[in-house]
């Protein structure tokens, strides 16, 4: 498998406290791994080190190149995508139009028309709400038009912080589903996320990131049945 993403004894801090310290993960190609942990863990200041809006030490490599020498707008380009956890959409903007800033990246109009015809096909919603103004969609609806956005970046890692909070468990269930096909797009995903029970049967790689460290880590089949992990985590069931 191709390495995506590597992540080696990375440590970032806010002045003198320490939110992350030595972690060390990878994504290979078409891999959904995901880092669970309580609030307060470290996760979403580990993600923001790896899309380079937090400074940190240690060393990032993304399809081998070093993420020291490039900046966020070129991480973009290079095709790392964050959806972030308040998904920063532009409310009074179409649905269209939000879809359509995904694609700055892009140069060819043909390509960028493909691209949303290819969302709308993923979140046939989106397409009955195009010529809504985002700020009139449910939280579910906000959510997979954070997701489309920035699958119009034609993204090869999408970096996903905390993508079910707030949204009812159906919903929940629907946009871990569109999570899990991303696979067959050969689009792997880093995704950081609360609900570990869901986190963990999407993804086909765990952390568990508590107090800033990395504490276990394994295939995510094997860390659903821990009894540890399921004591801490998983509600017992």
């Amino acid at each position: 498998m191709t390495r995506m993403l590597s992540i080696e004894n990375v440590s970032v801090a806010y002045g003198k406290v320490e939110a992350v310290r030595n972690v060390s993960l990878s994504v290979e190609q078409g891999q959904i791994v995901t880092v669970i942990g309580p609030n307060g863990a470290g996760k979403t200041t580990l993600l923001m080190a790896a899309i380079g809006l937090l400074r940190s030490t240690g060393r990032m490599l993304f399809q081998g190149a070093d993420l020291a020498k490039i900046d966020v707008e070129g991480r973009v380009e290079r095709g790392l995508c964050l959806v972030p956890e308040k998904r920063e959409l532009f409310a009074d903007m179409s649905v269209a139009d939000n879809l359509l800033l995904g694609t700055y990246s892009l140069r060819d109009r043909s390509a960028t028309r493909q691209c949303l015809d290819d969302v709308f096909d993923r979140f046939p919603r989106l397409k009955e709400r195009s010529k809504q103004a985002a700020g009139t969609l449910s939280g579910g609806e906000r959510q997979m038009l954070a997701l489309g956005r920035a699958l119009m970046a034609k993204p090869k890692l999408l970096v996903l912080d905390e993508p079910s909070l707030g949204l009812a468990p159906l919903i929940v269930r629907e946009i871990f589903r569109t999570i899990a096909s991303l696979r067959s797009l050969g689009v792997s995903v880093l995704l950081v996320e609360q609900n570990a029970r869901a986190a963990l049967e999407t993804a086909d790689y765990g952390y568990v990131l508590e107090t800033g460290e990395i504490i276990q880590s394994g295939p995510a089949d094997t860390l659903i049945h821990d009894p540890k992990l399921i004591a801490a985590y998983l509600g017992g069931h």
